[in-house]
């Protein structure tokens, strides 16, 4: 249950429904899944697509498709519903109740406040709190809450119900020689970094553009950067860039396209500021795919030395992680990649691990084995 993600799509989220469902059905499993159209037709992976676009097109109104929701769960009398939390979703929870499904919640985004919170502040001004209230009825409606982060699923959720589970990448798909038409243009003694993913403040793409720029002006003409991706602070960049050379900003991509891309650059970058997301004072809660698909491509990732981040790409083994507050941090670690071997060795180590911990499929099956105990309980 993702009507609020679009598939086709290039975000996260539609990338990550769009792998469940195929390596679920890899597995063994009959899925229905409800989305949103993108552009394109939905994908021919065994999964029946169901189309489900929000009220408008607005997410706020999803909860408005519940009883829609329920006649696909009593007509499909599934053993499992999974929802994509929101919040203002739930139709997953109540249609779960209503077939006596296994109810899981995905958590990906927090569910509980963080200081300055202006949900809290709207729920405090109500008295009554009605947005944590419905928050909770949802983990309360769940067998089970699937989440990259602990921290981010209320402290009263016992921990047997919740299952830590990082996203991961299509390691078929992306490969260090992945083949397709190259959206961007390099000459064979470049170094190319390249940044893939959403344009917003706290992902710090910006600060790529001003460490080529150091770079650059160090003499270092090698290292090129190339943006591929959509947001809000894609002007920005596009503005800095263009005071710099060696600098393409693609916009966006169709997905199908990204292993190719990643295979023809040299280093994967992942430069994100949490001190611009208040959100992040809980912690680094996401799973990056970015990061996950540039280690599968055989790229070295360059990223700040964060909580949670250290644990993916380890120092010196997968990539090279800077501290985020040394202003020359982001700069110094891309000039160590300079040497083609030692790239070479990051990529194939990093590779390696996401093949091994960080596939589409590793997650898959963590996901049914924690969903089988779920089963396995209620049958004692």
């Amino acid at each position: 249950m993702a009507s609020d993600q679009q598939v086709p799509g290039h975000v996260g989220g539609s990338v990550h429904v769009s792998n469940v469902a195929s390596e679920l059905v890899k597995l063994g499993h009959d899925v229905e899944v409800l989305v949103s159209p993108g552009d394109g037709s939905f994908p021919d992976d065994g999964a029946k697509w169901i189309e489900m676009t929000p009220p408008l097109g607005l997410r706020q109104l999803r909860w408005l498709q519940t009883s829609r929701v329920m006649g696909i769960a009593e007509q499909f009398q599934p053993d499992v519903v999974i929802e994509r939390y929101y919040n203002f979703g739930g139709e997953g929870m109540q249609a779960a109740r209503r077939v006596n499904a296994v109810a899981v919640l995905e958590v990906n985004a927090p569910i509980v406040d963080y200081s300055g919170s202006r949900k809290r502040m709207i729920d405090r001004a109500l008295l009554i709190e009605p947005m944590r209230r419905y928050r909770d009825w949802q983990c309360r409606q769940a067998d089970l809450i699937v989440t990259p982060r602990r921290e981010i699923v209320p402290s009263w959720v016992p921990p047997d119900r919740i299952v830590e589970l990082e996203w991961g990448a299509d390691t078929t798909r992306f490969t260090p020689d992945a083949v397709g038409a190259v959206p961007f243009d390099r000459n064979q003694t470049d170094t190319v970094a390249v940044f893939a993913g959403a344009f917003r403040s706290w992902h710090g793409a910006v600060q790529l553009v001003e460490a080529v720029r150091r770079l650059r002006e160090q003499g270092r003409h090698q290292f090129k950067a190339v943006f591929v991706g959509s947001g809000p602070e894609l002007s920005r960049v596009r503005h800095a860039a263009s005071k710099t050379d060696g600098i393409q900003c693609l916009g966006q991509i169709p997905h199908d396209t990204m292993p190719a891309c990643l295979a023809a650059a040299d280093i994967g970058v992942a430069p994100f500021d949490v001190d611009a997301h208040a959100p992040l004072s809980l912690g680094f809660y996401w799973s990056p795919l970015k990061i996950f698909e540039y280690m599968a491509a055989g790229l070295p990732v360059v990223a700040p030395d964060i909580d949670r981040l250290c644990s993916l790409v380890r120092h010196e083994q997968e990539g090279l992680l800077y501290d985020a507050n040394d202003p020359n941090g982001l700069t110094n670690a891309l000039g160590r990649l300079s040497n083609q071997e030692e790239r070479g060795r990051l990529g194939r180590s990093g590779r390696s691990r996401v093949v091994e911990h960080f596939g589409w499929r590793a997650h898959c099956e963590q996901l049914t084995t924690a969903i089988a105990r779920v089963r396995q309980h209620r049958r004692d």
